[in-house]
């Protein structure tokens, strides 16, 4: 039987997704399923990292199954894919543990990420927890020996951190694990409605994939656009202007996308028509989405038993995995050593 090379990517149970997800990393996920052999994190401990609160935490399996539903709404299909629960397979605590003792704090400290983090979380001092994220990050992806894991721009430095952490393994022990590469979305950070930063939920700059059409109607026209532009007869800017950015990415007409362009830069059109033609694009890629997502939450229990079954699955690839690194470090020798002379000692009516 022909052995597929792997993929590991996922997302933290924060809610539902956005637009930004699925042109980062979901889009590519979709497209590789029947090339790969795919497993998809629910990342729910990675939430403790800025989110460690009880109440925070009593969230996670109510957002860990919308995000299922958008997956599989996005065409993520269970039956060529793995998806599963971070927190529900030991072993990653265990591999998180040993890979820490390979990385330096310094290295860490120059991941720009986590700085952006904290910030997001309103955090003053860095956690931890938040400082070994990465670390975890490479163990969720270096389980399941991944080879390719598909992510957004802002994640890439974290695949280049499991990169060096897999080398340094590898040296250190024999070659257990495979030196993944990071695929970047072809859009690599998608800017949010207020134009100020990407797309983030903290940041209340979001479209879901689950929006309704008024609702992205609405977002729509509160977008941020050329702030020098008071009137519809003044030239305006296209580049780096949100509006555009998203018709650029979701307007398949492209005639009219390039026309818009064209008078806008002339002034010769206004922003409220070229907003109406963005909505319309965002509902009409949306739409399929949609439905399926609606059709998929009809079938009671279908979310969880995917979950269930897949985190299962994950479990048997992790404790083979764990078992590899054990004999590769010796470590299990260390037990069985201690293990086998105590034995003998009882054996013999000692001690």
């Amino acid at each position: 039987m022909e052995t597929r090379p792997r993929i590991l990517t996922g997302d933290r149970p924060t809610g539902k997704l956005h637009l930004g997800h699925f042109v980062g990393s979901l889009q590519n996920r979709v497209k590789l399923q029947d090339r790969y052999e795919c497993f998809f994190i629910i990342a729910d401990l990675h939430t403790l990292t800025t989110r460690p609160e009880k109440d925070a935490i009593g969230t996670i399996a109510t957002n860990a199954r919308e995000m299922v539903l958008d997956y599989l709404a996005a065409g993520i299909d269970p039956e060529r894919s793995t998806v599963y629960l971070q927190s529900a397979v030991p072993e990653i605590y265990e591999l998180n543990l040993l890979f820490e003792m390979l990385v330096t704090v310094p290295r860490l400290q120059r991941l720009p990420s986590l700085k952006d983090m904290a910030r997001s979380a309103n955090l003053n001092e860095m956690p931890f927890g938040l400082l070994g994220y990465p670390i975890l990050q490479s163990g969720d992806i270096l389980l399941p020996r991944a080879n390719l894991v598909p992510v957004g721009k802002d994640n890439e430095a974290h695949v280049e951190l499991t990169r060096e952490i897999a080398r340094r393994f590898n040296y250190l022990y024999g070659e257990v694990f495979p030196v993944p590469e990071a695929l970047i979305g072809d859009v690599p950070t998608l800017v949010g409605t207020d134009g100020k930063a990407k797309m983030s939920k903290s940041l209340n700059n979001t479209i879901y994939l689950s929006d309704d059409r008024k609702t992205v109607e609405k977002k729509v026209r509160g977008m941020y656009t050329d702030p020098n532009r008071v009137r519809a007869d003044i030239p305006g800017t296209v580049e780096g202007n949100p509006v555009f950015v998203y018709h650029d990415v979701f307007n398949t007409r492209r005639e009219e996308v390039r026309d818009l362009q064209e008078r806008y830069r002339s002034g010769s059109v206004g922003d409220v028509e070229v907003k109406e033609l963005l909505a319309t694009a965002l509902n009409e890629f949306l739409d399929p989405i949609r439905e399926r997502r609606e059709a998929f939450s009809s079938q009671k229990g279908l979310v969880d038993r995917i979950i269930y079954e897949g985190t299962l699955r994950v479990r048997e690839e992790a404790r083979a995995t764990l078992a590899e690194v054990r004999k590769a470090m010796g470590l299990g020798g260390v037990w069985n050593s201690i293990r086998r002379k105590a034995e003998k000692t009882v054996k013999a009516g000692g001690v």
